[in-house]
């Protein structure tokens, strides 16, 4: 049975004030005298009184809530990115929900952040996702919302993010000053901006250095291990075979190294292996890919936050324009000895 939670009302009664007197002394508004504000903390401690959520929502019209949705916590860059958030919103709330690469779960995560009225919503969109009118809904209703990493493709919105462009013409760069030619890219749902990105990157510079570009090595996963692993094994089949493959990310990277592995391919002397993300844990891994694109997952993570606190301190008006940050990225090689 549910105890009974003391009022304003009652504390107000009990020591002969109003309303507004006790609710100001709670506050230690300096328009109370001392004497008063210290009975009414002594009462409210003695009755366990507690301040009504949503009421002080009512009042300051700001829930100090923040909603973050994202892919999947399990992969080692969004978790980071969580740490950074959780760092630069001190004061608030973070309730995080998991995508899982699903558009439905993504559009039932935003409608609970809604039903919630959290003050701002930070975003990384899901595999499936490919329009953006759900989190319109939320901008509509006066909630900001920035994007980092997986950004909306061709549509304007609060970004953080990279120059994968750029990053995957170094990742060709690296593979072709070793000699290699026949260079493959595995990447990611081409719905994904940043797929495109890689992609657009890749054929740049497969063509700067007249390297050939074979339609047959270049494919897509839906990240998951089952189709990665599927897609690895049509590269693997088709002749000539590639001498290098750039995969979308480093758990793409793992699987693929799996594949190739259980078909005979000894990794990094027979096919070599890159990919984007350079997470800590592939310091552990026995066949790691031999480059990797760091993303500084920890300061799209704060960049994130700390604009999403700026739109919520500061409203913009609907003349003020979305703001784009890149971070930069920096190429990590694992060879033995780099």
């Amino acid at each position: 049975m549910l105890k009974h939670q003391a009022t304003i009302k009652e504390i107000a009664q009990q020591l002969g004030v109003s309303i507004s007197t006790v609710s100001r002394a709670l506050q230690n508004n300096p328009r109370i005298g001392l004497r008063t504000r210290e009975r009414v903390w002594e009462l409210a401690k003695q009755l366990h009184y507690r301040p009504n959520p949503a009421a002080l929502v009512l009042k300051k019209k700001q829930t100090h809530t923040i909603g973050v949705v994202l892919p999947f916590l399990k992969e080692e860059f969004f978790s980071t990115a969580i740490t950074a958030i959780e760092d630069a919103l001190l004061g608030y709330n973070v309730v995080i929900s998991q995508s899982r690469d699903n558009l439905e779960r993504e559009k039932g995560a935003l409608t609970t952040f809604l039903s919630s009225r959290v003050d701002g919503v930070i975003a990384s969109i899901s595999a499936e996702t490919h329009h953006y009118l759900h989190f319109r809904e939320l901008e509509n209703f006066g909630i900001p919302v920035v994007f980092f990493d997986r950004v909306p493709r061709n549509v304007p919105a609060h970004k953080i993010r990279s120059n994968i462009t750029q990053a995957a013409k170094e990742l060709v760069d690296f593979l072709a000053g070793k000699g290699l030619e026949r260079i493959a890219l595995l990447n990611g749902p081409p719905q994904l901006e940043v797929a495109e990105e890689r992609q657009r990157g890749y054929l740049q510079a497969m063509n700067e250095r007249n390297l050939p570009i074979l339609p047959q090595l270049i494919c897509s996963s839906d990240l998951s291990r089952e189709d990665t692993q599927a897609k690895v094994h049509y590269l693997l089949s088709r002749e000539p075979k590639p001498q290098a493959i750039i995969t979308f990310n480093d758990y793409v990277s793992l699987h693929a190294i799996e594949k190739a592995r259980s078909e005979g391919v000894i990794p990094n002397q027979e096919i070599y292996f890159a990919s984007f993300a350079n997470l800590p844990m592939m310091e552990y891994a026995h066949f790691p890919p031999i480059a990797s694109v760091e993303q500084f997952a920890y300061t799209m993570g704060q960049q994130a936050a700390e604009l999403l606190l700026q739109l919520i301190q500061n409203p913009a008006s609907d003349e003020t324009p979305y703001q784009e940050v890149w971070v930069e990225t920096k190429l990590v090689i694992r060879e033995p000895g780099v």
